[in-house]
């Protein structure tokens, strides 16, 4: 790219950001180029993540002030933060917003004054932050953009998705709700209007997606806040059920120091051991954290949570006996 279409893509920025709309007669006359090679910049704006906005009633252009971001005053405590944050995300690259994330520590790095940068990096070296396994996102960052943006339009998508719970390829429209990143994936919450519900779709089962014009009302939003309900993690079994477990003195300080559920409720005893009380919808989200802490924990109430474990020990140990 030349200088003289640079300066010209600089000044057509300038311009769509002024606060006042331009036809593409306008933006030819003030730039000194013909309309074709107007349509021929703004197509560079669009391939540069630089969004123009277009008003086909006054078939104007414009770019809205807000668009590029001020210039933020980070105190050494704060990038240090962000620097180690996003760092850790460097073997996260394939997760759509953590790679991201990477890529903006790199540009704040750059520009940060040398003294500072020294310092920084001096620090880092011996600060690591290890976050925990995360599905593997190869392929879905095009479907993550256009969900993100089919939210904000409120545009229907039409969506091929591999269903783990129906064990099939499901072909159905949904509207996007919301995008939520819980433990290891990105998962889209969205109204389905073949179930008539607010339904959780794994953003890496989505095999091919297709965002339409047509658009749907708002009102299912409300909905949302309620949609995990009590789940022990993020699928409500529409049963609640008062989860009483005694976890041995070995566990008990890892169990209580970790915030699992907003209704848990420790209690220590003299031995160092603890009662742990929650109130959950559904049992099967817990049962495989029980069963994580081996026999270091017991299911006091309620019975059937405890027959449920007790089935999956017994099936371990037929397991093992089968193989000696």
């Amino acid at each position: 790219m030349n200088v003289s279409r640079i300066y010209r893509l600089l000044r057509l920025v300038t311009l769509l950001q002024s606060g006042r709309n331009y036809t593409a007669d306008q933006l030819a006359d003030d730039l000194q180029v013909s309309r074709r090679t107007v349509f021929r910049d703004l197509n560079a704006l669009e391939l540069a993540h630089i969004p123009y906005y277009y008003d086909p009633a006054e078939k104007t252009y414009r770019i809205s002030r807000h668009f590029f971001l001020q210039p933020v005053n980070l105190t050494l405590s704060e990038a240090l933060a962000l620097l180690i944050l996003a760092g850790s995300l460097t073997d996260k690259t394939n997760v759509p917003l953590l790679s991201s994330g990477a890529q903006a520590a790199a540009k704040l790095e750059s520009i940060l004054p040398e003294a500072i940068r020294q310092h920084v990096g001096s620090v880092i070296e011996r600060l690591s932050l290890h976050l925990g396994p995360m599905a593997r996102h190869e392929g879905s960052e095009t479907f993550f953009e256009q969900i993100a943006a089919a939210i904000s339009r409120r545009n229907v998508c039409r969506m091929t998705y591999e269903s783990f719970l129906e064990k099939k390829t499901l072909r159905l429209d949904v509207h996007p709700l919301r995008l939520v990143f819980i433990q290891r994936a990105w998962y889209l919450l969205a109204w389905s209007p073949r179930d008539k519900a607010v339904r959780t779709y794994k953003l890496i089962r989505v095999r091919k997606l297709i965002v339409q014009a047509d658009t749907f009302p708002p009102g299912h939003e409300a909905k949302l806040e309620s949609h995990f309900g009590l789940a022990w993690s993020m699928i409500p079994e529409g049963k609640l059920h008062k989860v009483h477990l005694h976890f041995d003195p070995k566990v008990a300080g890892n169990v209580a120091e970790v915030r699992w559920h907003p209704t848990q409720r420790v209690e220590w005893n003299h031995d160092h051991s603890i009662e742990f009380h929650v109130q959950v919808d559904g049992l099967n989200e817990i049962l495989w954290w029980i069963l994580g802490y081996g026999d270091q924990v017991k299911v006091v109430t309620p019975k059937a949570l405890a027959k449920q474990v007790t089935r999956v020990a017994e099936a371990v140990l037929a397991k093992y006996k089968e193989s000696t």
